[in-house]
């Protein structure tokens, strides 16, 4: 492939010789799981979103699952509705039904293509307990008015900020907003990993603690069950890598923001409706998604290129069968229109600006 959708392989090349020595230091170590570069990361992390702790785990699935279930979101046996976005990951949903939840799913904002606040308030029920408001593709979700609509109603708000490293709102970050926040740290994430892992972060320290005793089986001491938990840990060398790379991640993120002002610039005009950020740094172009009325078209136009592109996501999860629900769905138009025209574009800090101007040059070739 010409310009691959995502080559990881130029990420490790820019920092192989530090990954390498702080892998090195861990294998030495002799440490390996829940040890000093874990509780430096999670200090680190917590940090830099700006909450008071976080805690790891081994994948942002379970970073969602532990966060519904510690902050009371979902309970045992009572069928809480979660209100989540019907477009996002079908692992959003996947973590509401192992949390013991009941997904219901609503609208989009059609510019943001995050959660639609209006849609939240109408189908809010006596059994509603929770809102994910899912940051989609990096652009972080109209975290005020949902967190207004969650107070008056009583809700719990969980941010799902697995594509939102380092973005920001109204001077806050990913991960400060809500209750709680989940992130994923997999391998193709703004800030990834070398493997798979998860944190959960919160300024509820007590919040924390308790998502770390469910990570480690639901004991504090050996033996000494207080909870039903999981095997959920993050391991030393995954901590090591993400320490190294979260010095690189705000650099990395404005290059996806130049990268995405080209594609902009260039498609000023044309039938391509580009992302639209709401301001700042709300936008870390996790993923680059137009739309095109002729998706297919223009997608096998630019294959036939050797230019790789992806749909973010092609069925939207009311439409999934496991996440189907018995009753009448409400209606869903502004998710459903744009699922039939959403494409990602090749996007990511180690793509060159040569290469961004061609992929561009190519979709306006076939637009005239």
């Amino acid at each position: 492939m010409r310009i691959p959708f995502l080559d990881l392989k130029r990420q490790y090349r820019e920092i192989g010789s530090e990954v390498s020595r702080a892998v090195a230091g861990v294998l030495d170590g002799g440490s390996y799981i829940l040890g000093a570069e874990v509780n430096s990361f999670e200090a680190e992390w917590a940090n830099f979103c700006g909450v008071r702790a976080a805690a790891t785990l081994n994948s942002g699935t379970d970073a969602l699952i532990l966060a519904l279930i510690a902050t009371g979101a979902t309970r045992e046996g009572a069928a809480d509705e979660v209100i989540l976005p019907a477009l996002s990951s079908g692992y959003t949903a996947l973590a509401v039904i192992n949390a013991g939840g009941v997904p219901l799913f609503v609208d989009i904002d059609p510019r943001r293509y995050t959660i639609a606040p209006a849609a939240i308030e109408k189908a809010i029920t006596s059994r509603t307990r929770a809102i994910v408001a899912v940051h989609l593709y990096g652009q972080m979700a109209d975290m005020n008015a949902i967190t207004e609509i969650a107070s008056r109603h009583g809700l719990i708000v969980i941010e799902d900020a697995a594509q939102a490293h380092g973005a920001s709102l109204n001077g806050k970050r990913a991960g400060a907003h809500g209750h709680a926040a989940a992130f994923s740290f997999y391998p193709t994430k703004n800030l990834g990993a070398y493997g798979d892992g998860g944190a959960v972060t919160s300024d509820d320290v007590e919040l924390i603690e308790q998502i770390k005793i469910l990570r480690q089986g639901g004991h504090v001491a050996a033996m000494q069950m207080s909870t039903a938990g999981r095997n959920s840990r993050m391991d030393e060398v995954q901590a090591a890598v993400l320490r190294v790379k979260l010095k690189h991640l705000m650099d990395w993120n404005r290059k996806r923001i130049e990268l995405a002002q080209i594609y902009d610039d260039a498609f000023r005009g044309s039938r391509i409706e580009t992302p639209f950020p709401v301001g700042g740094e709300s936008h870390n172009f996790h993923l680059y998604v137009v739309q095109h009325p002729e998706r297919e078209r223009l997608r096998r136009y630019l294959f036939d290129r050797e230019i790789e592109t992806m749909i973010h996501y092609p069925f939207l999860l009311h439409q999934q069968p496991l996440f189907r629900k018995t009753g009448q769905q409400a209606a869903i138009p502004i998710a459903e229109h744009v699922a039939r025209r959403i494409v990602s574009l090749p996007l990511y800090p180690q793509l060159s600006r040569n290469e961004v101007e061609e992929v561009a040059a190519e979709i306006m070739a076939f637009e005239n």
